[in-house]
């Protein structure tokens, strides 16, 4: 017995066996307690001595020993954590008894194992693993013991604990002692007692998958797949639904869900590797393997995304066929529930779900029907995949769509992982669907609805933005209403959120330019009438385009004429609101007036035509819109760079030539009253101290009197003619006739560009005293009126509004009093010699008759001109001057006559007439030879 009173530490030398009787000695004593020599109780650490010298000697002893042993360490983990919880040094369990035979032990079964590993490791390890299950769970409600969520925590607490630091030791000297052999008894070990004992055991499976990744790994999987092939997880129907009736697979799957965030990819690469053996393999457990990995991926979402992307590059074609191959066997019921189960992991798989989807498409349906080159997929894998995309929309839309009561608004709540990982790639899908492949693309389609309704209502309006600017045909185009269509049913429309994004993109410029015109053609297409004068095709887009008008308004000054002519077809098609604020209408329509001159200057007849409508359809929105109009068509015809469209020259300084000619001078030039006349939303005041006069640029100098470039005369005819059916247009508004008011308009328009100083000026005739003091602003007049060709095609139209010629009175007075001067001083023999003031002096007579300035009788006598002399129509003209001077040209003249709906002039209330007429019949008379056929006219 002079064993039983070894110092403590003893053990670690070389030892003599022990004799029978010291043996049977050592027996008793460990049965009873008690030391045979004295018969005094053994203490504790006498007791574990005495076992300890049992388990190296005596084999059949091994398990009663190692079951005492468990009394030994359950003592030190309950003195650790009391001693914890007093707050006491740790010193102090390292000096006590207990302690040192604690360490004994440690070191003990350190040496049996190292000594023959096969004989003694597998048990010792089960021991080891064993109690610290049972430690952990037993120990687990002490307070100041974390919870098992915080594994960290707990991990500390159990590895400065010595006695669960010593079985940790232990089994970790079991498995790399068995690492090079056969681990698996030690890895089964493990996960018995990470089922019995899991979560308070996992903190052991953490620290020991750390120390041994490759190892772990390896062996729990292989461990994992045994147990599931013992309980009927081989291939039944059970087991492709994840039947739980295996133990180990929580374990599995907390292990390796434990190991997942180091290594992540010796995890990746072992279930690969296992994927990969399984596959062309009789063997039972490999044909156990797919519904295995997919069990564990069901149970764990982080292993799930730890392979998918991987194994989506793995399904080559080979591959593909081998699994056809092992699931062919199969019956219909199990096949169904493994397509079930796997549609449910792609449902939840957010890793690569973009790469997924295109592996699912192009092996469903291939794009192009040439095959690649290497092996040929089978017509059944084919069918395969097409099986499961049908199943994973259907499945996709029960998601969305199944919410209860709640219904999809509630999407954000439940997301699903698979569209969840789609949405920042909506652009993409768009992309893909608006290729219209065959099957292909109705796939596309279901699964962006339900993407869209999934991450409503923003999702919903992404998507309708990125078909209306991707489409590039009709029938691309097609998509984006049968989308809205589809949403319509279960979200509120997303038409208006959608053209709000497509404004703010446009705004932040992230559009190229080339697909900023492509979204305009598209949205103006979809505006286009289905029938000849019928309503627009999409009011509702129609409505929403117009509550963003200064916004597009704004894409009309674009440098790119591309997406200038878009914005503006664009804009002639959207319906306006009826009710427009000047600062919204007034940018609108001098952006508007700009288009329509830059399409007369791309010299096609059709180029003009949308800016045409734009203006046509903004005069109508009000009357003082349709004044805006005319007054910006008129400033912008007889002023600047566009007079040139129409014949024009340069004429008295205008603000839009001084910008031209320094625009001329530098590319780079910039134009402070161009700037203010772009953003300004205010109206220009005609005349006054508001007008503005523009005689060159600070620091260039005088403006140059810059030439004008020759049109042909086809050419400026066309643009004539655009330009006054364009005016015309808005003169008339809803009706046949020109309106009063827009007349006056045009009239105002008229006076303030040729003779601005003159605007508000009275409109009676002036005696010949004071017309004498007008000479220099009446020539200005003359020579504007010569530049410009466009002036008396404007006063004609301003003459069919009644009475609006009279507010031209300061021009025809400038006009006429200039062409009286010139035939005064005329010494031709024919009036021939001055073609212009010939065709000025007809005009200008014709314009006082139609305009009702003048009555028939005098106003039909510019048909007498051309057959007479020049000091002959000088009379005539006086004439005219006189009669103008005793009647003057006002407004107060005129009565409206219900019947006519028009303004008409009575001139039976005017002075004699006969006065007037003495020159003009003694014209007749003295030409009496060549007018005779002509004077029966002038009688009235």
């Amino acid at each position: 017995m002079s064993a039983l009173c070894d110092p403590p530490g003893a053990t670690g030398g070389a030892r003599v066996p022990l004799s029978a009787q010291e043996l049977s000695q050592e027996v008793k004593a460990f049965l009873s307690g008690l030391d045979p020599a004295q018969g005094t109780p053994l203490s504790p650490a006498a007791h574990a001595r005495c076992a300890l010298r049992l388990l190296r000697c005596l084999p059949p002893a091994r398990h009663a020993a190692l079951q005492h042993l468990r009394g030994l360490f359950d003592e030190q983990v309950c003195a650790h954590l009391l001693q914890r919880e007093a707050g006491a040094a740790n010193a102090a369990t390292a000096a006590s008894p207990g302690a040192e035979a604690l360490q004994e032990a440690r070191r003990a079964l350190a040496e049996l194992v190292a000594a023959n590993p096969r004989a003694w490791a597998p048990g010792v390890a089960a021991w080891a693993s064993e109690l610290m299950g049972q430690l952990s769970s037993k120990y687990a409600g002490r307070p100041g013991v974390p919870p098992a969520a915080s594994l960290n925590e707990l991990l500390q607490l159990w590895m400065a604990c010595p006695a669960t630091r010593a079985l940790l030791d232990i089994y970790s000297q079991c498995l790399a002692a068995m690492a090079g052999s056969c681990p698996d008894a030690c890895v089964d070990a493990l996960l018995d007692t990470s089922v019995q004992h899991s979560p308070h055991f996992d903190w052991v499976v953490a620290h020991v998958g750390s120390s041994f990744p490759a190892t772990i790994i390896s062996r729990v999987l292989s461990c994992g797949l045994k147990d599931f092939c013992a309980h009927g997880g081989g291939g039944g129907e059970a087991a492709a639904l994840g039947d739980k009736r295996a133990p180990k697979m929580a374990s599995v799957v907390g292990i390796l869900g434990h190991l997942a965030s180091r290594h992540a990819g010796s995890i990746k690469q072992e279930l690969l590797r296992m994927f990969h053996e399984s596959l062309g393999s009789s063997r039972e457990h490999h044909k156990a393997t797919v519904p295995f990995l997919l069990q564990l991926a069901l149970l764990s979402p982080a292993l799930l995304a730890t392979v998918s992307a991987e194994l989506v590059d793995a399904l080559q074609p080979p591959v593909l066929n081998q699994l056809h191959q092992h699931f062919s066997a199969l019956p219909r019921d199990e096949l169904e529930a493994t397509a079930g189960v796997a549609v449910h992991l792609l449902c939840h798989a957010s890793a690569g779900a973009l790469r997924t989807l295109r592996f699912l498409l192009a092996t469903a349906a291939p794009a192009s029907v040439i095959a690649a080159p290497g092996p040929a997929l089978r017509e059944g894998v084919r069918e395969a995949c097409e099986r499961l995309l049908q199943l994973l929309l259907l499945h996709l839309q029960k998601l969305v769509h199944g919410r209860g009561a709640a219904g999809p608004a509630e999407a954000g709540a439940r997301p699903v992982p698979f569209l969840e990982a789609l949405r920042p790639h909506v652009r993409e899908l768009c992309q893909d669907a608006l290729r219209l492949e065959r099957r292909r693309g109705l796939w596309q389609q279901q699964l962006l609805a339900l993407l869209a309704v999934h991450s409503a209502p923003h999702g919903a309006a992404e998507a309708l933005f990125f078909l209306l600017a991707l489409a590039r045909t009709p029938e691309e185009l097609a998509l984006a209403p049968q989308l809205r269509a589809g949403l319509r049913a279960v979200l509120p429309d997303p038409l208006p959120a959608a053209v709000a994004a497509a404004v703010a993109q446009i705004h932040a410029g992230r559009l190229p330019e080339p697909q900023l015109a492509q979204l305009l053609r598209n949205l103006a297409l979809l505006l286009q009438p289905r029938e000849p004068d019928g309503e627009p095709g999409e009011p509702a887009l129609g409505a929403a385009l117009a509550r963003h008008l200064p916004d597009l308004a704004q894409l009309l000054l674009h440098p790119r004429a591309e997406v200038a002519e878009a914005a503006c077809r664009l804009l002639a098609a959207c319906p306006l609101p009826r009710a427009l604020p000047p600062a919204h209408l007034l940018p609108a329509v001098r952006a508007a007036v700009r288009r329509f001159f830059a399409g007369l200057r791309q010299g096609d007849a059709a180029a003009p035509a949308p800016g045409a409508r734009l203006l046509a359809r903004l005069s109508a929105v009000s009357p003082a819109a349709a004044k805006a109009v005319l007054a910006q068509l008129v400033e912008a015809a007889l002023g600047g760079r566009d007079a040139e469209l129409f014949g024009g020259g340069d004429a008295e300084p205008d603000g839009r030539d001084g910008t031209a000619a320094a625009s001329t001078a530098s590319p780079t030039a910039a134009s402070l009253l161009d700037d203010n006349r772009r953003l300004t939303a205010g109206p220009n005041a005609a005349g006054g101290v508001w007008s503005v006069f523009h005689a060159g640029v600070i620091g260039r100098g005088p403006k140059p009197a810059g030439g004008t470039a020759r049109r042909s005369a086809e050419e400026l005819s066309r643009n004539m003619q655009a330009f006054l059916s364009l005016v015309l247009r808005c003169c008339r508004g809803t009706g046949p006739a020109v309106g009063a008011e827009a007349a006056k308009a045009v009239a105002a328009a008229l006076v303030e560009a040729v003779c601005p100083e003159a605007a508000g000026a009275e409109l009676a005739w002036p005696p010949e005293e004071l017309a004498r003091a007008t000479v220099e602003r009446d020539l200005r007049i003359l020579r504007r009126f010569r530049r410009h060709p466009l002036l008396f095609p404007l006063l004609r139209l301003v003459a069919g509004g009644r009475p609006a010629l009279c507010y031209c009175s300061v021009l025809l007075r400038g006009l006429l009093a200039g062409l009286v001067a010139h035939w005064d001083a005329c010494r031709a023999g024919s009036t021939a010699a001055s073609p212009w003031h010939l065709r000025a002096s007809c005009a200008l007579v014709a314009l006082l008759a139609e305009g009702s300035l003048l009555p028939p009788v005098l106003g039909n006598m510019h048909e007498l001109f051309p057959e007479l002399a020049p000091f002959e129509v000088h009379l005539l003209l006086l004439s005219v001057w006189g009669y103008l001077r005793d009647n003057s040209p006002l407004p107060q003249k005129f009565t409206f006559q219900p019947r006519l709906g028009a303004f008409r002039r009575d001139f039976g209330r005017d002075a004699d007439l006969g006065k007037h007429l003495a020159v003009l019949h003694s014209v007749l008379h003295r030409n009496i030879h060549r007018l005779g056929r002509l004077a029966a006219r002038f009688y009235p």
